[in-house]
């Protein structure tokens, strides 16, 4: 609670999208130092806090879109986007076109003139991490353009330095990166978060104080866990590349990524994050995860445990077998995020499991 010392500074403290001592749902000290901190490492001018990655992702498209609106998205997305799109958008009259993200051009081949108003991307997308160009983005004219950044972190890209607009994540993940923090956050020019600012304050999708405290502490030891868990994941993607049980890795710091040349030129590091098929159908998949001993069975990632998850059982279960086949994913894709282990020790757990 903040308490004013006079009426005239309540009705100025309430129309300020910086103030942070009149409501916590307009703004809060605590909440206002995550966000300046990623403003820092995203290069950006301001960064607005949300309660969930979703809660960002929900206030960029219905902030900035309205009905008669067209957004071009790809098929590579988060589940939880994927069906915000799908289902809501429709509902407010706006209409969405996908693309593939990997295909050069077709972001821009897809802009309506005059109606399109966003353009939204996610690179590394999840969860096949297929890399779409920064470059070729920002340099549409005319919508918006958004990228997802939450499997590379800014410290392992930054769009805007690309000429992408708006940059968001789920914070939860690899920035508070120890899984006890829900929050989200969008980074971009002070004009633009002032607008999504005042959407935010109705839209009521805040970021608490004490999750916005957990994800500071976070990227306080980003870079180190950021470095390791790149390292480890480089290294059992290797292995993995290897196996006879496994019939296809991705992950963009491999050399037989389709993306990794891209990847290369716009990424600093390549992440935790690698998805990769296993021999045989959901069974075998859903046998190899359920066989690990050290890896835990989570849908979130970047945190500092190695967590596996099935993503046509959870997060990507309410796509049809042709929508997961535009996106590369398969029955006996396993989404792997690795943690701070030993690397010795991961890699001889998914061996063992995969024997």
């Amino acid at each position: 609670m903040f308490a004013s010392d006079s009426v005239a500074a309540s009705r100025a403290a309430a129309v300020s999208p910086t103030e942070t001592h009149f409501y916590s749902r307009n703004g809060n000290p605590t909440v206002a130092a995550f966000e300046s901190a990623v403003a820092e490492l995203e290069g950006a001018e301001a960064a607005r806090a949300f309660a969930s990655g979703m809660g960002a992702v929900s206030a960029v498209v219905l902030g900035l879109c309205s009905s008669g609106d067209h957004i071009v998205a790809q098929h590579q997305l988060y589940g939880g986007t994927s069906m915000l799109l799908a289902s809501v958008c429709p509902r407010f009259g706006i209409d969405v076109t996908l693309v593939d993200g990997t295909e050069p051009g077709a972001f821009a081949a897809a802009v309506i003139p005059g109606r399109t108003t966003l353009v939204m991307a996610e690179t590394p997308a999840n969860p096949c991490l297929d890399i779409v160009d920064l470059d070729a983005l920002g340099a549409i004219k005319g919508p918006y353009t958004v990228v997802d950044s939450t499997f590379a972190t800014p410290l392992g890209q930054r769009p805007l330095d690309h000429g992408v607009d708006l940059v968001l994540h789920s914070a939860t993940k690899a920035m508070a990166g120890h899984n006890d923090a829900t929050i989200g956050v969008v980074a971009g020019d002070a004009e633009l978060i002032e607008w999504l600012w005042s959407f935010a304050v109705l839209h009521g999708a805040n970021a608490s104080p004490a999750d916005a405290l957990n994800a500071l502490r976070g990227l306080r030891t980003l870079g180190v866990r950021f470095e390791r868990q790149t390292s480890t994941a480089t290294r059992l993607a290797e292995v993995l590349e290897q196996h006879h049980g496994v019939t296809s890795v991705r992950y963009p710091g491999l050399a037989s990524h389709p993306g990794h040349e891209l990847a290369m030129s716009q990424m600093r590091l390549t992440g935790g994050l690698l998805s990769f098929d296993v021999v045989g159908g959901s069974d075998d998949a859903v046998r190899f995860i359920e066989s690990l001993r050290l890896a835990r069975i989570a849908t979130s990632l970047g945190g500092p445990e190695t967590l596996v998850t099935h993503p046509v059982s959870t997060t990507h279960q309410h796509l049809d077998a042709d929508e997961r086949a535009r996106m590369g994913l398969s029955v006996s894709t396993v989404r792997m995020s690795v943690g701070l282990e030993h690397p010795d020790d991961i890699v001889a757990d998914v061996l063992a499991a995969l024997g």
